[in-house]
Parts: C-alpha cells; structure tokens; sequence
C-alpha cells in the first residue's frame, strides 16, 4: 500500500462474511488468470489482507480509532 505516512504490517483475526471472502476469492481469480493447465497463481489470502488494507486507508481508520466514542 503506497502512503507517506509510515505504516506497521500486522497480523490480525478479522470476522467478514463468507459472501465476503468468496467475492475476493472469484475476483482474484478472474484478475489473475489461469495458466495453460487451468491452475491459477494468486495468493487469495494475501488478496483478503490487501483489500481490508485498503479499505482502511480509504475509510480513514486512523481517525476512528483516535474517538474514544469507538471503543464503545
């Protein structure tokens, strides 16, 4: 993820819906491709962290969490 401002890479349990995981799942599939053998080369785990990365710089996550109101 591309931002100036200095970032941390952690590892989290996150709850998201199986329709969730299964639309990143197709998705990166029909990105990605398959090869000849009809084998597909995406790593749809790494796929699941980019896109909840991604959401969180966009819905600007770093201002939720500095509301108290939040932690409720």
């Amino acid at each position: 993820m591309e931002d100036p401002r200095p970032t941390l890479m952690i590892n989290a349990t996150v709850e998201i819906t199986a329709r969730a995981l299964e639309a990143i799942v197709e998705n990166a599939k029909q990105i990605a491709g398959c090869d000849e053998k009809g084998r597909y080369h995406v790593d749809t785990a790494d796929k699941v962290g980019e896109m909840i990365s991604r959401f969180l710089f966009e819905k600007d996550f770093e201002s939720y969490v500095q509301q108290r109101e939040n932690f409720m």
